[in-house]
């Protein structure tokens, strides 16, 4: 683990034991009872001590000693019994001889009376060889729970056996000795040397086993000193611990309460002055109810803040599509919502149009079709208020149910009327029902965000409008000569870039000034607009038609093959050809003449291009009217144009 690591672990146990986290009323609950515990820990580790030095007192007192004194008194025998064997082996006469005998008997008793006493516990006499007095009554503990001790009476009682038996057979001997049944020397010997060998080796691992209980004794003796100072050690320790976590619990008491409401009334009071940074947070340092109020303050300081940004940054935009597109990318990244659709209502108060995300078909939509063009069918557009398939399902005719989705839409009231519809969408996820208090909570957010935007979409419409009035011929509705300055780096950058052509028609109105003064500039104005309905037949919704100024109209071919420009002219001037147009009292027949170029094909400079289409038409008038003529570089001339 890391050194942050270690640090965080040290700072959330430290949080844990201070009880920062918690509620208020809880955590001065939990204090007192947090000082009753610490007096418990100290107490707690002296009984933990004066048990250890219990249990290492019973061990010397009423094990270790008691069981030494009888292993004392086994040695001492078995050493006497030696000492009996070696006299026994000069004796020159039976009574002797048999008096080192019966005392021999004895002590060897003793040993097994001790033995006995040191494998089942108890009191066990030793008494005077020579008076048969009683000298002691000691007291001893079983040797039977300790695996060395029941080893070492093994060994001994083992021993014991073959000591009576060796002591015996050489006793035998010594009378047949004696009685010169049996000769002296070596062999009465080597009986000695075993019994000797045989009382040895019990004295040894008795002496061995004494040593043990020896060492087991200052063992015991030191390990209490060692728990008593362990003991006082960590009573103080814990004493000192204590102390330090009140003192730390108080600082950090005063750090979550004191600091954060001192920080939440400074910036009340900044907020009231209008002096106010609202990326400024108020610092958490606690998860209680004063961390939860500043956690609350900060997201309301964080609310205000995005929404003034928010706001701020739509005004910015350069168009109400970049302002939708931003406020779809909000209701994505800060609401969670990925299912919506923002319609956008048309100035006549008829038509509503799906505005962002662009490009949706109609098969597309959760409504049905026909509000695009009836836009009273939106109960939404049409209450001016939400409309929520959670507070009432199937609430909207309009909203199709095979697409099996919670649907809540809200209007955007603009200029006192609904200006716009927001359409959001939820499906259930893995089979479980929408979260209502869920989505609630996010539509709540969604429309303050809304609301902020309202005023932003409704400068920007009117700039529209303005704008659209500024470009737009208002005779026939066709973008203006201004248009075409203002767009015309869009539209070349774009055909560049996509390595596509473009084509330019120029087309005439052929004796158009016969109109004027035959029929009225009344029905010159007709003409004018039904040629802008016959040419936009004639061409794609993603082709430009412009009103190059009195009967000339300019047409953008936009991607198209090279030499498909004439081919489009042509066709215009059929449909316009094969046209009669309704004026009052009748009606009238018109030709058109168009000349065709094609940008970059004919030339590298656009305007150049146009001016070749320009040509080309002149050479339609001069040879008939009623033509399209694609544009040749025979055509051009520099000094005659």
């Amino acid at each position: 683990m890391d050194e942050h690591g270690k640090h965080n672990l040290v700072s959330r146990l430290m949080r844990l034991i201070t009880f920062v986290d918690l509620p208020i009323r809880l955590k001065f609950r939990l204090f007192s009872f947090g000082v009753l515990f610490w007096f418990l820990v100290m107490a707690t580790l002296t009984v933990v001590g004066m048990v250890g030095i219990s249990v290492r007192y019973d061990k010397i007192v009423n094990h270790a000693v008691p069981q030494d004194k009888v292993v004392q008194k086994v040695i001492r025998n078995l050493q006497s019994m030696t000492i009996d064997a070696s006299n026994m082996l000069k004796a020159e006469d039976r009574v002797t001889v048999g008096r080192l005998q019966d005392l021999s008997s004895k002590r060897l008793r003793d040993v097994r009376d001790f033995t006995s006493a040191l494998a089942l516990g108890g009191a066990v006499n030793d008494y005077s060889h020579d008076t048969g007095k009683l000298l002691e009554t000691l007291h001893t503990t079983s040797l039977t729970p300790d695996p060395e001790g029941i080893e070492f009476l093994k060994k001994l009682n083992s021993l014991i056996i073959e000591i009576d038996a060796t002591y015996s057979e050489f006793f035998q001997y010594k009378l047949q000795v004696l009685e010169q049944k049996a000769p002296n020397g070596e062999n009465l010997t080597a009986r000695y040397e075993t019994l000797a060998a045989s009382i040895d080796e019990a004295s040894q691992i008795s002496i061995s086993f004494s040593s043990k209980l020896s060492e087991l004794y200052h063992n015991s003796s030191s390990k209490i000193s060692e728990i008593i100072e362990v003991t006082v050690v960590a009573i103080v320790g814990v004493l000192l611990l204590a102390v330090l976590l009140l003192l730390i619990f108080t600082r950090w008491i005063v750090q979550a309460l004191a600091k954060p409401i001192k920080a939440i009334i400074d910036q009340i009071h900044d907020v009231g002055t209008g002096d106010v940074d609202l990326t400024n947070k108020i610092e958490i340092t606690s998860r209680d109810e004063i961390g939860t109020l500043s956690q609350e303050f900060n997201g309301l300081m964080d609310t205000v803040y995005s929404m003034s940004t928010f706001k701020r940054v739509i005004e910015e935009d350069s168009t109400l599509e970049d302002v939708y597109a931003r406020i779809g990318e909000l209701f994505r990244r800060e609401l969670g919502i990925e299912d919506y659709v923002i319609y956008e209502v048309n100035d006549n108060q008829r038509d509503m149009t799906p505005v962002y995300p662009l490009a949706l078909s109609s098969k597309e939509l959760s409504c049905n079709a026909d509000i695009l063009t009836n836009c009273d069918l939106c109960r939404a557009k049409k209450t001016g208020h939400e409309i929520s398939s959670l507070a009432y399902p199937q609430v909207c005719k309009q909203f199709k149910p095979e697409t099996g989705k919670t649907h809540i839409c809200m209007p955007m009231i603009i200029g006192g009327r609904t200006g716009g519809v927001v359409q959001f969408l939820f499906s259930a996820e893995n089979g479980k029902p929408v979260n209502a208090a869920d989505i609630q909570g996010r539509i709540f957010k969604a429309e303050t965000y809304i609301k902020q935007a309202l005023s932003v979409i409704e400068a920007k419409r009117l700039m529209n409008t303005l704008r659209e009035s500024a470009l737009k011929d208002p005779l026939t509705g066709l973008y203006n000569r201004r248009f075409l300055q203002d767009h015309a780096n869009h539209v070349i950058s774009g055909i560049l870039r996509r390595k596509k052509t473009l084509g330019l028609i120029m087309c005439d109105l052929d004796y158009f000034k016969q109109v004027n003064d035959q029929y009225g500039h009344d029905v010159g104005d007709l003409v004018l607009k039904e040629t802008a309905v016959l040419i936009n037949k004639g061409v794609r919704d993603t082709d430009i038609v412009i009103r190059f100024g009195g009967e000339e109209f300019f047409l953008l071919l936009i991607d198209i093959n090279p030499g498909d420009a004439i081919l489009v002219a042509e066709k215009i001037r059929q449909i316009f050809d094969e046209t009669k147009i309704k004026i009052p009292n009748g009606s009238i027949h018109k030709t058109l003449s168009l000349g065709v170029s094609e940008f970059p094909g004919d030339g590298e400079g656009f305007w150049q291009c146009i001016k070749y289409a320009d040509v080309a038409l002149y050479k339609a008038k001069d040879s008939g009217r009623n033509k399209a003529v694609r544009f040749e570089e025979a055509m051009w001339s520099g000094d005659e144009f």
